[in-house]
């Protein structure tokens, strides 16, 4: 997806697509202060910290949407070499340093990722130099999915994808819940509201509202 300045929504954007599951990781920018969140970063941490350096941006926080491998095997290193405190949620906080339970075992390639710093709740607030993110626990793909909600745009994690969903027969996974995520924390957003998932293109609350079947 690239570099996607927006002054509209008042804050910049970088991707990169990282390990071999192509987890998106996104690097969120306040355009005013530099300081940033990183989200997700699933893989190839020497390659999101190069883009950091060349972006010139200071990382405030790091943020899981949740603690699958796939999507924390950049963390240690990433941590490391910012000092950014890693925040995720509480249900799942366990399973940072348990291959098992994160799964890692199962891709053949255990991590094990530092503890967090902060453990988030439901509808609490983060703060990336001026820009506000809203948390939102949506369970369903695991216990402790969340989305982070910043103006119209929503990190999202592995709840939905373009004209698809997360699934749901993972450890943990459950579709009942996934399905109550979506219709009553995302589809009651704005139809312009845009997704940003963990894996694939964005979309947008509209555009899945009348193309995702799953939905």
């Amino acid at each position: 997806m690239g570099f996607q300045p927006d002054s509209r929504l008042n804050m910049d954007l970088r991707s990169l697509v990282v390990g071999p599951l192509m987890v998106n990781t996104y690097i969120l920018i306040d355009p005013k202060t530099r300081h940033a969140a990183i989200i997700d970063p699933g893989a190839e941490a020497v390659r999101i910290l190069s883009e950091v350096e060349r972006l010139n941006v200071n990382p405030v926080i790091l943020l899981n949407t949740h603690t699958h491998g796939d999507h924390i095997g950049g963390n240690e290193t990433i941590k490391a070499m910012t000092t950014a405190p890693l925040a995720v949620h509480r249900a799942e906080a366990e399973w940072l340093a348990d291959p098992s339970a994160n799964l890692s075992d199962m891709l053949g390639s255990p991590i094990i990722s530092p503890p967090a710093d902060i453990l988030l709740e439901d509808n609490e607030s983060l703060h990336v130099g001026e820009l506000e993110l809203k948390v939102l626990h949506t369970p369903g793909h695991s216990p402790g999915s969340v989305c982070f909600v910043v103006n119209n745009s929503v990190f999202c994690g592995d709840l939905v994808f373009r004209e698809g969903v997360g699934r749901t027969d993972l450890p943990g996974g459950d579709m009942g819940q996934l399905v109550h995520s979506i219709r009553h924390r995302i589809l009651t957003l704005p139809e312009d509201t845009v997704l940003y998932p963990g894996h694939g293109p964005s979309t947008t609350v509209g555009y899945e509202k009348q193309t995702d079947l799953f939905l």
